[in-house]
């Protein structure tokens, strides 16, 4: 693991983007490599600096391994383990043998939760949101891209919970990297939404352009590899059976959920007919298409309407549109920041659609003038890989990078995530937000880990 992990969280987050170095600086136990049993310590950088064995070994392919066992216990099995990766030419990070997080990673994540309590209020009307996006989970065993971290990610971001300042925690989509056979994605899915649902934390599942597994379709030429509604059938139940979420139906993944007098409402950007031809493929490859549909505006419209004494925050995956104000969606995007902007204002009308297939046809009535004391303030997305803001009609719009590991030599890698020089076992391999919402204040302050920004401060 690398010394990076030892410093403090201001140490390490001075800068918005950390400059080139060399991911070489090893722990103290990367050194042992002679098969054997070692006692180590504090000086040797162990979980909590206690006193282990270090128990080094090879497989019967003759893969070194590290192992980490309690000297004060009499179970034989170890409680961290890791692998010598020669991509690397070193031992991987530790990993807990029972829930797959990494030791040190926690360690870090202890110091900036500790930085993110001593700059919150807490009291009425100061929310905390956990946000994740774009974790891109994938089956394969990569060092420097999507692969098999993005599900370490999501059970290292739940670890948040354990601070009890986190009042939600929502994923803004683009779960899997949707390249993987239908089977294998399918159980990536499950095994997110296991990792992601919690018991204590009232938490949103958003539906991502690459939920719907179009990229293995796209590159295998195949019958659409995905049944109808599969990511909805396998997340959303566990969304909507909360107390703590309301909603309109279950159908579209629109949800709301209330704090004080903030409100949050979720929203799917990637709400695509699905439509087969006579060869088994879609009519539209969700990931290319990403749309809002007459019926979740509906549902959208009837929660605004009985919002009336509310700060709202909208969260989906995709923005509706771009910092020039144009459509930043394949369908309706315009449309939609044209409603919320309605609703700031209190107005009546009908939503119109314009060139766009009958499938995406808008044709909602709308009435806010009975809605009293209210405004959209915020819209939170992800989508871009990239962190980015703009300020549109008094609603300000906020990106979240990406969980996922961008390595700085991959053609899809984003300029600004190659500007971090994302590598493994370092912190900037992963990303995940704190957001506060302060409506006392009136501010939005948002904290981040990993390649994030460390603090970013918004007016409401």
């Amino acid at each position: 693991m690398l010394k990076i992990f030892e410093n403090t969280l201001k140490q390490v987050l001075k800068a918005h983007v950390r400059p080139n170095k060399p991911a070489v600086e090893l722990d103290p136990m990367q050194k042992y490599h002679k098969v054997g049993e070692y006692e180590v310590g504090a000086d040797d950088h162990t979980p909590g600096n206690e006193k282990y064995i270090l128990t080094v070994y090879q497989n019967d392919k003759g893969i070194l391994y590290q192992a980490l066992s309690p000297q004060k216990t009499d179970r034989l099995a170890a409680t961290y383990i890791r692998r010598f990766d020669e991509r690397l030419g070193r031992f991987r990070a530790f990993q807990n043998r029972k829930n797959g997080m990494r030791y040190r990673v926690l360690e870090y994540l202890d110091q900036f939760m500790k930085q993110v309590k001593e700059q919150i209020r807490s009291g009425n009307n100061s929310i905390n949101i956990g946000v994740l996006t774009d974790t891109h989970y994938k089956d394969t065993d990569s060092v420097d891209f999507y692969g098999h971290n993005g599900l370490i990610h999501v059970r290292e971001f739940s670890y948040l919970e354990n601070f009890g300042l986190l009042h939600l925690k929502a994923h803004l989509g683009d779960w899997i990297d949707g390249s993987d056979p239908g089977l294998i994605s399918e159980s990536e899915l499950i095994k997110l939404r296991n990792s992601f649902k919690s018991a204590r934390t009232p938490f949103a599942m958003i539906k991502g352009n690459h939920d719907e597994n179009d990229k293995f379709d796209e590159h295998h030429d195949l019958k659409a590899s995905f049944p109808e509604d599969e990511f909805e059938k396998i997340m959303w139940p566990t969304m909507y059976n909360q107390a703590a979420l309301r909603y309109v139906s279950r159908y579209h993944g629109v949800a709301y959920f209330d704090k004080d007098d903030l409100r949050v409402i979720f929203l799917n950007t990637s709400d695509v007919p699905y439509i087969i031809d006579e060869n088994g493929k879609k009519k539209y490859d969700t990931k290319l298409t990403l749309a809002i549909r007459e019926d979740q505006v509906e549902e959208l419209i009837e929660i605004l309407e009985g919002s009336s004494g509310k700060r709202i925050i909208i969260m989906s995956h995709g923005n509706p549109i771009n910092r020039k104000g144009g459509n930043a969606m394949k369908y309706n995007g315009r449309s939609l920041h044209e409603l919320l902007v309605a609703f700031n204002q209190n107005q009546k009308g009908r939503m119109h659609s314009h060139n766009v297939p009958p499938e995406f046809t808008l044709s909602n009535d709308f009435d806010f003038t009975n809605v009293e004391n209210a405004k959209v303030i915020a819209y939170f997305c992800g989508h871009r890989h990239v962190e980015d803001q703009f300020r549109i009609n008094g609603i300000q719009y906020i990106f979240f990078n990406c969980s996922a590991l961008m390595g700085p030599n991959h053609v899809l890698t984003t300029k600004y995530n190659k500007n971090w020089n994302r590598q493994i076992d370092d912190i900037t391999e992963f990303a995940g937000y704190v957001v506060n919402v302060d409506l006392v204040k009136g501010k939005i302050q948002i904290f981040g880990y990993g390649a994030a920004s460390s603090k970013r401060v918004y007016d409401i």
